[in-house]
């Protein structure tokens, strides 16, 4: 079990601040080992060109969600039942008549890696060494499946109540993503996907790979960091290749659940060596752009993780209290491809509204790579 909670810890590291909740990560692998059934992932060169692989997901905001009262699940007839990332790979099989063999993830994050992992178990196929983002990102148009414009429908979508969908096609990838999130808020908060139906062949060329690897790998240094009486921000920077941004308190948070996001900031006060210094972080689910001391910092496509202080403890947005300390943590972009012209228009600065050129990372800090 120790090897799956440092696996669902690095997932919950590489999701900067968003991709899910990691209790319910390290919920589905328990519960796929308690069953019996193996948990893992093969290597991409390991998979036949002619297999079919399809991605599978969450869709939804990650702002805290409050139980639904008795009177709403009477008045809609909702009964939560048994549910998986599984259920929508079934419904998009149905739907083009084909036979998946392999599962890719999304992206990385404490649930949305481990729920496309634990399908591929429930379903005795296989999931992959790799995703189509390096991290975890808020909308469907920034994986280097769309940047490369591969077809993201058909999608199929089923949530917790048991109600299923199909997009058959859409007027755009930000069209589906909008209908996507329009399941999500009918559905009182998240609905799971699977789509990005493609032959290994064409999967291969596109996937970002390894990254199971490496979030398992990330996870294991923030434990044996603790374990040693190591400073765990450091230690998983230095694994990651990146580097501690900002050490602080936080003194400010404010959020909002819009549209099937969760949009917000964080104000911290620096603590350590950055005393006398405030840091303000910008997520739209995950985190996309920080200033230090009021001037731009580290922004998306590059990777921007937070994690407790004292124990290295990845958190996500949802989990982020006034008085926290933390640290953050930058790493630069997972793939080459995000630091292309497309990727940055995808996934950069002024995609979320900000008049801020994207800078590398290493740039930023004026460090070499």
């Amino acid at each position: 079990m120790q090897e799956c909670q440092d696996f669902v810890r690095g997932c919950t590291f590489l999701g900067t601040g968003g991709g899910g909740p990691p209790e319910r990560g390290l919920s589905v692998l328990r519960a796929a080992l308690e069953a019996g059934r193996p948990v893992g992932w093969v290597d991409v060169a390991e998979i036949p060109d002619d297999a079919w692989t399809c991605t599978a997901f969450g869709m939804g905001s990650i702002a805290p969600r409050k139980p639904l009262p008795a009177e709403e699940l009477d008045r809609y007839g909702l009964q939560e039942g048994p549910w998986s990332l599984a259920s929508p790979i079934r419904e998009l099989e149905r739907e083009v008549g084909v036979k998946i063999s392999v599962v890719v993830p999304s992206e990385i994050g404490g649930s949305n890696t481990p729920g496309p992992v634990n399908a591929a178990s429930e379903l005795g196929i296989v999931a992959v060494d790799g995703d189509y983002c390096g991290r975890a990102v808020p909308e469907i148009t920034q994986g280097t499946s769309a940047i490369t414009g591969k077809p993201g429908w058909p999608l199929a979508a089923v949530d917790r109540w048991g109600n299923v969908s199909v997009i058959k096609k859409a007027a755009s990838l930000p069209m589906s993503e909008r209908i996507g999130k329009m399941l999500a808020v009918a559905a009182f908060g998240g609905v799971g996907m699977a789509g990005t139906l493609l032959q290994a062949r064409d999967m291969k060329a596109i996937v970002v790979p390894n990254t199971l690897t490496r979030s398992y790998q990330l996870g294991r240094a923030i434990r044996e960091a603790r374990e040693k009486a190591l400073d765990p921000a450091q230690e998983v920077a230095q694994v990651g290749g990146g580097w501690v941004l900002f050490r602080g308190k936080v003194v400010r948070r404010e959020w909002e659940d819009r549209d099937g996001y969760m949009f917000g900031t964080h104000e911290l006060d620096g603590v350590q060596e950055w005393q006398g210094h405030r840091y303000r972080v910008w997520f739209k689910n995950e985190n996309h752009a920080c200033w230090l001391d009021g001037e731009p910092h580290v922004t998306s496509p590059d990777i921007i993780a937070v994690v407790e202080l004292e124990s290295g403890e990845p958190k996500t947005n949802t989990m982020i209290a006034e008085g926290d300390l933390l640290a953050l943590v930058g790493l630069p972009a997972a793939a080459v491809i995000f630091r292309s012209p497309a990727g940055i228009e995808a996934l950069g600065p002024r995609h979320f509204g900000f008049d801020i050129d994207y800078v590398p990372i290493e740039d930023r800090l004026q460090v070499g790579v």
